[in-house]
């Protein structure tokens, strides 16, 4: 996994700085994010490895799973699609996952937004997310990102962990501060 992160680093990196200087990073955004999940499942990975498929087939495979526009044309930045083609050259089609999950990080990053994994004893509610998320917003003094986890060990209440910060408004985190307190 840490091999397959710094070979896809450069490969993010020069498509953030494509992206970026052609004001078009939502969009490679949410093509990366696209690609990457074809690119994760078991029969497109075989067909990637397969020595029958041609470099041409697989960028015209990966390419036409992205949104077609009006006249069933593929809108797609031709820088994009060189970017998909290198990709293909170079066997690198199953580092995607990892490649979009770099280019997220480096656009929320550019952004301003941080991801914050919000633990809870029981599944957050979409009003309770929205309630709680501006006073986690203000409380961080940056736009978040949530990402919800539950964790049934914390009895009650919510943790929140944004970069190295830690905001703990858990029962158990309540008890071993009082365990701690008790013992000292």
């Amino acid at each position: 996994m840490a091999e397959s992160v710094t070979v896809a680093r450069p490969y993010a990196e020069a498509a953030f700085r494509a992206a970026k200087e052609k004001g078009a990073l939502n969009a490679w955004n949410e093509n990366l994010q696209r690609l990457a999940l074809a690119a994760q499942d078991r029969k497109v990975v075989a067909v990637i490895g397969s020595p029958v498929i041609t470099v041409e087939q697989l960028v015209d495979f990966f390419l036409g799973l992205l949104e077609q526009d009006k006249q069933g044309k593929q809108g797609n930045d031709p820088v994009f699609c060189n970017f998909v083609k290198t990709l293909a050259e170079n066997e690198r089609l199953t580092l995607l996952p990892e490649i979009a999950s770099l280019f997220a990080a480096e656009k929320a990053a550019e952004e301003g937004i941080r991801e914050a994994v919000v633990a809870s004893a029981f599944p957050l509610s979409e009003p309770d997310l929205k309630t709680l998320l501006p006073q986690l917003e203000a409380h961080f003094k940056t736009k978040l990102a949530p990402v919800v986890k539950v964790d049934a060990d914390l009895i009650g209440g919510v943790r929140v962990t944004v970069g190295d910060q830690v905001l703990d408004a858990s029962v158990r985190g309540k008890l071993d501060a009082m365990t701690i307190a008790l013992r000292n």
